[in-house]
């Protein structure tokens, strides 16, 4: 019996060359692992990575001298990947994240590994995987699509993250991991007790797990773990087994599983030279190169017989895609209250990185309702720090469609009221336009600010301001 798309990524293959034999394309010119993200850039990438408006294809590319296919674009489509989840709803609100809630489906553990049909312990080279460079700038090859996990052991419960990896030599990889995020606080707690922290990175995951650990773990009601979440959204628990080399469970399905430790070991962002450029960030910029990472050493490497290895190109509509379903879902869990019953639905825009720029559909109720949106978008950047921007909207907009959010904000907002901007926030300096020298140059300090349209019909004009026509809303007639 077939499994949920969802929880092994071969079925979710599948389930592409089922319904949509066109969107998976098959390069067997062997392009060398350097050429292949910007191969996939130039013909298959949508906004940021590029300036075209389109969902990307699955792209599986051989790689000379390697036996392992390069897969790129299976999260690059938002329609494709809901259509894996029987747990995703089509609209993200307080209900549907309540009934996800009441669906939750704890790990299984103890599973027969299929990731651990080949095991390599000992000497281990990392370069006998075929990871990419994004571009000839990058400070060397990076893991792009390794999921992290760790034992939370104050949680009970296994971390799940992603983060940029470089790999160094041998067995080594220098990672960046963003302050504030769980790993990191477990990694710091393990070198202040003097130890080391086991972790597991999982290439080829369970796409619900992978959809899961872009979840803001502040917005999980307490006891509710990434995991759990992972399961409700696959309508399946997923599958954990013993690690090979370290004391903590892996991702049983994943294609390709590292195991190792995190120490005190630290290094720059950089193959040669002083630290510069690390990879494309998720906004279509090239990322600032760290020093003194903490380094993952790897204990050992096991796989399917035949695996596949997951990447990203950075800025592409997949990640986009990632980060953008799981922030909408992060959201809908941050509240509970009227204001957030208001909400019909949430999307993170691909051209904010599917972090920046949220759009957010509401049905009012009364007048004053009108007041309410100021407090939901201060509740929002208060508890999702990179969100940026905020488009208020009407149900009767298809919040997924670009053209027809900028349709309400051009005939349902003027932007000098209806624009508002809060101050005092903290810069993201992955975004250009909230460095300092972009203030200086603009001659003003805006980049610490955020800002909301309320691009909705005042509540005592709902009669007197209709579309001519209905429109189609994700997928239904209004």
């Amino acid at each position: 019996m077939t499994s949920s798309p969802a929880l092994i990524l071969r079925d979710a293959l599948e389930s592409v060359r089922r319904h949509t034999p066109q969107d998976y394309v098959i390069v067997d010119a062997a392009l060398p692992t350097d050429h292949i993200a910007s191969n996939f850039a130039a013909r298959f990438a949508g906004i940021p990575a590029t300036s075209i408006s389109r969902p990307e294809k699955v792209v599986q590319y051989a790689v000379p001298d390697s036996p392992i296919p390069v897969l790129l674009g299976l999260y690059g489509c938002a329609d494709r990947v809901r259509g894996w989840f029987p747990g995703l709803a089509k609209r993200t609100n307080l209900a549907t994240v309540t009934r996800l809630l009441d669906e939750l489906q704890p790990p299984q553990p103890g599973c027969a590994a299929a990731c651990q049909q080949r095991i390599e312990t000992g000497r281990l080279d990392l370069r006998t995987l075929p990871v990419l460079r994004a571009t000839p700038r990058d400070a060397g090859p990076y893991l792009t699509m390794g999921l992290v996990h760790a034992q939370d052991q104050d949680r009970g419960e296994l971390t799940l993250s992603t983060h940029r990896m470089l790999v160094l030599e041998g067995n080594r990889l220098a990672i960046w991991m963003v302050p504030g995020r769980r790993l990191r606080e477990l990694y710091e707690a393990a070198l202040r007790a003097g130890s080391r922290l086991p972790v597991g990175i999982s290439i080829g995951a369970p796409p619900a797990a992978m959809l899961a650990s872009a979840l803001s773990t502040a917005a999980l009601p307490v006891g509710v773990s990434k995991l759990a979440i992972a399961g409700a959204l696959a309508g399946a628990a997923i599958s954990t087994a013993p690690a090979i080399s370290q004391p903590l469970p892996v991702l049983a399905e994943s294609e390709i599983v590292l195991e190792g430790y995190l120490d005190q070991s630290v290094a720059d962002e950089t193959l040669q030279g002083a630290p510069s450029v690390s990879l494309p960030e998720f906004l279509g910029y090239d990322g600032e190169a760290r020093t003194a990472l903490p380094v993952v050493t790897v204990t050992a490497l096991t796989s399917r017989l035949a695996p596949i290895y997951q990447a990203v190109i950075g800025p592409g509509r997949e990640q986009s895609v990632i980060l953008g379903l799981a922030g909408a879902l992060s959201v809908a869990l941050a509240g509970s209250d009227h204001d957030w019953r208001m909400i019909t639905d949430l999307h993170y825009c691909a051209a904010g990185g599917g972090m920046l720029l949220l759009v957010i559909a509401v049905r009012k109720d009364s007048e004053a309702a009108d007041g309410r949106l100021g407090r939901i978008a201060r509740c929002i950047f208060d508890r999702h720090r990179f969100v940026k921007v905020i488009v208020f909207t009407d149900d009767d907009v298809d919040i997924t469609s670009t053209e027809d959010v900028c349709w309400a904000i051009t005939t349902r907002s003027n932007l000098g009221t209806d624009c508002i901007t809060l101050p005092g926030y903290r810069p993201l300096p992955m975004d250009p336009s909230q460095r300092p020298e972009w203030g200086q140059a603009r001659g003003a300090d805006g980049g610490s600010a955020r800002s909301f349209i309320d691009a909705t019909i005042p509540y005592r004009l709902r009669h007197s301001t209709k579309r001519s026509f209905p429109a189609l809303v994700q997928g239904s007639v209004r």
